[in-house]
Order: structure tokens, then C-alpha cells, then sequence
């Protein structure tokens, strides 16, 4: 039986316009084939009026079933305000876009990660669906989702007490270690970033991490202040890690590099172990210069700067560091592909340093969508490594992990990013992701260091996730 689909086509005019219009008439053509009743306009739904219009006029038509489709990354406000629109059906559409070494031009799975949560937490039941329009089997695909069978199955963590070992007792020390240690949390996250919100009673609860607000022009303040010759200073160590720093706005990079002097400033002055930073958009719309490459610094020195002020991935990075004793990487998956089993972890450009591949290039460049630099370049250098992400996601707090192994293959994206096989099928993977409604970051060491986080996790009294399969213990 034909049913009334009433789509939402949402994007951001600061990713691929051209490409994701051209993704989203390929998106129209394959719905239009599959003869149902097609409702609402196809123009991209840029801003919250113009999608807060669609949804007005669709709802008119009573449809069965609502359809959002992610054509680029966006954040879940109006999905969530979709949701509340309707008692029909959600369902969610998002794209892969090629690795090609360019810009994300879309983002799309980002964005359908940050969705999920979001439905997640306010109890909205959806359906997804990760495909290219032009998929040989995307009639078949198209027609499951629409009939529900597509549902995101919710994921339950499990906790099993075990015995007192050595894993145990290093646990404890890392726990003692951080007890007492400080977050600072520079601004607030953005809106519709369901997956950056974070309790302080949880924080000094779970590991006695004590956090403390600063007000962004702050920082900036402190950025501007910097004396000329400390700005040359953290110059030469950008200098020495990458290439092509002439080559890049000098004006924006010097405001750039001012911003890993004032975080050094205040992490000295306040005693601060970590960060959770706004860094968007207004380290670029008011300021002038991007905060990832500082980021990228910090993080080489120990210090994680957990993007759009997520204290939760701030202390994730915190605890990899200390269990791995190395530096940690805060990350978005942007990328699944079933053909060859891989998926792709990415962030702008902030990766530690020690986490290049030295057979490619370390190069200096700009964010790909507000054109501004300091952000570092390189894809990441081959080897086993293990992911986690303190997760309040469905209102639940847990210890999520995963394990995988970056391959040495072309750098996928601009930025920093890497190529990666997990210990399970990608196609298992999202649909864990999916179903536990998880938050769009999560933090990476390099090593397997799965068992000494679980032994971290019951210390904390966690129960824990772990996405691509083994003991859930």
C-alpha cells in the first residue's frame, strides 16, 4: 500500500551546497521510484525557520510517516522539533560521501550520530538509514525503513563484578591520580549538541574531577594579550611539525597560536589537567583564528581540549591518557563503508602530533568550512588502537568502548583522520552506535587497553558497552 512521506531535506549552508543539492535530487529520484506519495518541498532546509515552515506545512497533509533526510551534518534541534511535530513514524536518511583526501563535504553520519542521541534521550523511537541514493539495492533498503523494520533497537550495557587483579589495582591508582584533578570548561556547548551536555555531580562522583567554567572572551582576551615573542615560540614548534605554514593566512595564524599560549597560560595558572572548549563558531566569527591546531599541541603535551565543551570526552581523554600512558584523540566517525569493512575517525585537524603516519605529510592548513588556520593535517599512522567515551546517552551513564586497527591507507579527508577495521562488521557497528543512542565523540589511544578500562569502569561503578563485541563486563 502507497504511504504519504512527508521529507525534510536538512543541511548547513557551510558544508558542499553544490554536492549536497546534487545528493539530495538523487535522494528525490530514488523516493519518487518507489511510488509512494511524496510531500513537502525539496529545497534544502538551511535554518530553523525555513524547516520550522516545511514542518508546518507538511503536517497539513497528515502524513504516515516522516522523513528526514541528512544531507550534511547539522545539529539535532530540528529534528528533535520534527519529532515533537508529529505522531507519524520518524525515520532519518543519511549519506557516505567518497574519500577523496578533500574536505567533508557532507558529514551526513556525524550528523545522523548526533540525531540518534538526541532522539534518544527524549524517548523518540526512529528508524535510519546509512545509503547512497544510487545503491543497487536502495528500492529494497528505502521500502524496509519506510515499513520500520529499520528501527533503532536499543542497546543495554552490562556490568559483571570481577575479581580483585592487577588491572583492578591499576585502576585504583589511575582513579586516585585524577581525583582532585581540574576541568576547564571554556564556554558552553552549542545548541542542539544534545551530546555535549554533562552533569557536575556526575564528574566528581565518577572520578573526582572538579570542573570550572570560564566565559569564552576570556580566553580570547587572554589570546590577544600575549606577548610577541611567545607567539614566535609556539611558532617554531608549529614549524617543526608540519609544512607550509608560510603558506597559510599570517594575520589568522598568529591569532591562531595565541590561543595555545592562553590555554598554556591557564592551564599553569589554575592548574588545569584538561580542557572542554567552544571552539566553534566563535573562535572564527568573533575572534579571528582556529583553535584545533593549539589543540593538537596541547594534546601532544597531555592536555585533551575536548571539542564543543564536552567535559565528558574531556575526562574520557583523561583516563586513555593515564591507562595508556600516551596521548589521546577525540574524534567524530564520519564514515562507514560494508564493501571493504573500514570506517573513517576524523576531527578538524588536532590530532597529536605522535599519531602521524611518517610516511605522509604533516602539512599546516585551514578548517575546511570557516577557511581559517591553524589546523594540522595528516592521516594517522597504522597500528591497533582502543576507543572509549564516558556515555550518559539514553539518560544512562556507562563506560562505552570499542576496539580497532588503523590502516595505512590515503589520508581519507582533510584534517586529521584515519582508516579504520573495528573488531566487528561496520554494519554491526552502527547499528550499536545507533540502537545505545551514543554520542557523536569519542577518544582514542593507541594499544588495546580494553581490559584495564573495564577494571576503570567498575571502580567508577559503570557498566560498559563495548560496540564491537566481547566481554560487556
Amino acid at each position: 500500500m502507497a504511504k504519504k512521506i512527508a521529507v525534510l531535506p536538512l543541511a548547513r549552508p557551510t558544508f558542499d551546497v553544490e554536492f549536497a543539492e546534487q545528493t539530495a535530487a538523487a535522494a528525490f529520484a530514488a523516493l519518487d521510484a518507489c511510488g509512494h506519495e511524496i510531500i513537502g518541498g525539496r529545497d534544502l532546509l538551511f535554518d530553523a525557520e525555513a524547516t520550522g515552515d516545511a514542518i508546518t506545512a507538511v503536517s497539513e497533509h497528515d502524513p504516515d510517516l516522516v522523513l528526514i533526510l541528512q544531507v550534511t551534518f547539522t545539529d539535532a534541534t530540528m529534528t528533535i522539533a520534527a519529532a515533537d511535530a508529529f505522531s507519524a513514524p520518524l525515520a532519518i536518511w543519511a549519506f557516505p560521501e567518497p574519500r577523496i583526501g578533500g574536505r567533508l563535504r557532507l558529514n551526513a553520519l556525524c550528523g545522523l550520530n548526533l540525531a540518534g542521541h538526541a532522539l534518544g534521550l527524549n524517548d523518540h523511537p526512529y528508524s535510519y538509514l546509512y545509503a547512497a541514493p544510487d545503491s543497487p539495492d536502495i528500492s529494497r533498503a528505502l521500502e524496509e525503513l519506510f515499513a520500520g523494520s529499520r528501527t533503532a533497537k536499543t542497546v543495554v550495557a552490562t556490568a559483571v563484578a570481577g575479581p580483585d587483579t592487577m588491572a583492578d589495582k591499576a585502576a585504583v591508582a589511575i582513579l586516585d591520580k585524577l581525583s582532585g584533578a581540574r576541568i576547564g570548561r571554556i564556554g558552553q556547548h552549542p545548541d542542539g549538541f544534545h551530546t555535549c551536555a554533562f552533569e557536575e555531580a556526575d564528574v566528581r562522583r565518577l572520578s573526582g574531577i572538579e570542573v570550572e567554567s570560564l566565559p569564552l572572551e576570556s580566553l580570547f582576551e587572554r589570546a590577544r594579550a600575549i606577548p610577541a615573542a611567545a607567539v614566535a615560540e609556539t611558532r617554531a614548534l608549529a614549524e617543526r611539525d608540519l609544512d607550509g605554514l608560510d603558506e597559510v593566512d599570517q594575520a589568522q595564524l598568529d591569532k591562531s597560536l595565541r590561543l595555545k599560549n592562553a590555554l598554556d597560560d591557564l592551564r599553569q595558572e589554575r592548574g588545569y589537567a584538561a580542557f572542554a572548549l567552544r571552539c566553534w563558531p566563535e573562535t572564527f566569527t568573533e575572534y579571528g583564528g582556529a583553535v584545533c591546531g593549539p589543540v593538537s599541541m596541547m594534546g601532544e603535551k597531555r592536555v585533551p581540549c575536548a571539542c564543543e565543551a564536552d567535559v565528558y570526552g574531556a575526562m574520557t581523554s583523561m583516563i586513555l591518557q593515564e591507562v595508556a600512558d600516551a596521548p589521546a584523540f577525540q574524534v567524530d566517525l564520519v564514515d562507514l563503508d560494508p564493501k571493504d569493512n573500514t570506517g573513517v575517525v576524523w576531527h578538524c585537524g588536532q590530532a597529536p602530533i605522535s599519531m602521524a603516519d611518517t610516511e605522509g605529510a604533516s602539512l599546516a592548513t585551514i578548517h575546511t568550512n570557516r577557511k581559517m588556520p591553524l589546523l594540522y593535517e595528516f592521516a594517522l599512522k597504522p597500528g591497533r588502537i582502543t576507543l572509549a567515551r564516558i556515555s550518559k546517552a539514553r539518560g544512562e551513564l556507562k563506560l562505552v568502548l570499542a576496539g580497532a586497527e588503523v590502516q595505512r591507507r590515503p589520508k581519507a579527508f582533510t584534517g586529521t583522520s584515519g582508516v579504520v577495521e573495528f573488531d566487528a562488521p561496520v554494519d554491526d557497528v552502527l547499528d550499536t552506535v545507533m540502537g545505545a543512542a551514543l554520542e557523536h565523540h569519542v577518544s582514542l589511544v593507541y594499544g588495546d587497553f580494553k581490559p584495564q578500562l573495564r577494571a576503570v569502569a567498575g571502580k567508577m561503578g559503570l557498566p560498559v558497552l563495548d560496540i564491537t563485541g566481547g566481554p560487556r563486563s
